[in-house]
């Protein structure tokens, strides 16, 4: 029921209902939140069918034809997403926030996360480090229970391709 997801998954039930009668779009953690309450991959939340894995498999996504999520923060195109039970998320990002003021409070979940910037310039805020500005071809890796922001520094949105850790598990408690 929606009650017991709600507990799963530490979402408020009214969220969920918003959620599930696109009146609100899930932010990435709210995502994450829902995966681990029902105990699926996040990919499997936007696939249809899981295929069940074995060896040597692969995934290919063309240019603009991975599932996009959008947020009031990121645009997101997930990317091979018909595998299930990944060992991570693979998201190409355009990061449209401009400034941590527009964010309620700084992200944290379980997890890690790299990025590395494609285009524009974006400024990464976490809790324990001073803010960190890169540019194209630049990367960072970093432990997603820190608090952190990622914004676009200049002017026009940044892109970067962004791999989160497979988190649901870890987000079961």
């Amino acid at each position: 029921t929606l009650n017991q997801l709600a507990k799963r998954s530490a979402l408020a039930p009214s969220t969920l209902s918003k959620i599930e009668n696109g009146q609100m779009s899930p932010t990435y953690d709210s995502i994450v939140s829902l995966a681990s309450g029902l105990g699926v991959d996040v990919g499997e939340l936007f696939e249809g069918k899981s295929v069940p894995a074995i060896s040597g498999r692969r995934a290919i996504t063309r240019r603009g034809e991975g599932i996009k999520h959008s947020t009031g923060h990121y645009d997101y195109e997930m990317l091979c997403t018909d595998l299930a039970n990944k060992k991570f998320v693979p998201l190409l990002s355009e990061i449209k926030a401009h400034s941590t003021q527009s964010f309620s409070a700084m992200i944290s979940h379980a997890g890690e996360e790299f990025f590395y910037v494609l285009s524009g310039e974006v400024t990464l805020h976490t809790e324990h480090y001073a803010p960190a500005r890169l540019g194209p071809g630049d990367s960072c890796y970093f432990d997603s229970t820190m608090g952190h922001a990622l914004v676009s520094t200049g002017d026009e949105p940044a892109t970067v391709l962004w791999i989160c850790s497979q988190v649901s598990g870890a987000l079961a408690e």
